[in-house]
């Protein structure tokens, strides 16, 4: 096999990308494989081979599987929500374009702050004795919960934050796909007597499919993956009602030093996410049409 000028020019142009990517990418993903088959002592480098032993004590451990449901809850309140909500508020821009810079801008400044610094905001919100939102309960003769303290209120209460923080970030997809859709099909479905819902529904909908596959994918594997708010909120608390796989990995790899046990659920967790991004993809592939 020969290489001429251009292709190793073209090496050369990619071997920065594939130098980084190598580094904080393939090499900490092929280790925690590795790990995730020994029993490893965090105090030194002593590293003893166990097999599958690590993956075995997940699957029977009520701690995993609870992280696992709460996951999936957290993943159902965020995703459905955010998608939803913006996709209506894009539709309302998008009908009315002289305010779609102020409100786009509007809606994008949470995206652009921390996870940390929104979970900081929304603590003065969800203070049951002084927070905003008790307080606007009360002025309709509502009893505000302990939100970030009860087991019952806890998950939602970190889910809005969630929805709060990211809905901005679909939004700027969502109305820069809707900008795609024709105008001229849109009229002619108007002239053939379509309402506005028959509009969206078969005309709209339909071309921005690909967006919305895109919007809900990233929903979710940004719902697997939160951490931030949930450790500044609730620190998987109360009694591991918001204790997540990636905060129960968390809590194992830093607070317990069970290395081994962490990579195998970090390995299970990409396993989870591909899994899941396969099956969307598979469940749209006959819904998405592409221009």
């Amino acid at each position: 096999m020969s290489f001429n000028r251009k292709d190793v020019f073209a090496w050369m142009l990619l071997l920065p990308t594939l130098l980084i990517l190598g580094v904080f990418v393939f090499y900490p993903a092929l280790d925690s494989i590795y790990l995730s088959l020994h029993e490893v002592d965090a105090f030194s480098t002593r590293k003893v081979f166990i097999g599958l032993d690590n993956y075995r004590m997940l699957f029977i451990s009520p701690e995993y599987w609870q992280s696992m449901r709460v996951s999936i809850f957290f993943t159902l309140m965020t995703v459905i929500p955010s998608v939803v909500l913006s996709l209506a508020i894009a539709v309302a821009l998008d009908s009315n374009p002289y305010f779609r810079g102020v409100f786009r801008t509007l809606f994008l400044m949470p995206v652009a702050i921390s996870s940390a610094m929104a979970a900081m905001l929304w603590i003065f919100f969800y203070n049951p004795s002084s927070g905003y939102l008790n307080y606007l309960l009360e002025l309709m003769h509502i009893q505000g919960p302990n939100w970030l303290g009860s087991g019952r209120w806890a998950l939602p209460a970190v889910a809005i934050t969630t929805v709060w923080k990211d809905i901005g970030f679909n939004i700027i997809f969502f109305v820069a796909g809707l900008s795609s859709v024709p105008d001229d099909v849109r009229d002619a479905a108007r002239i053939d007597g379509a309402n506005a819902w028959q509009r969206f529904w078969h005309v709209v909908l339909p071309i921005l499919s690909p967006t919305l596959l895109f919007v809900t994918v990233v929903s979710v594997l940004n719902a697997f993956q939160s951490f931030g708010q949930i450790h500044i909120l609730t620190a998987g608390g109360p009694a591991d009602a918001t204790n997540t796989l990636v905060y129960n990995l968390y809590r194992d790899a830093f607070r317990n030093f069970q290395t081994g046990s962490a990579s195998a659920q970090a390995v299970i967790l990409f396993g989870i996410m591909l899994l899941t991004t396969g099956i969307q993809f598979y469940v749209a592939k006959k819904r998405i049409h592409y221009q």
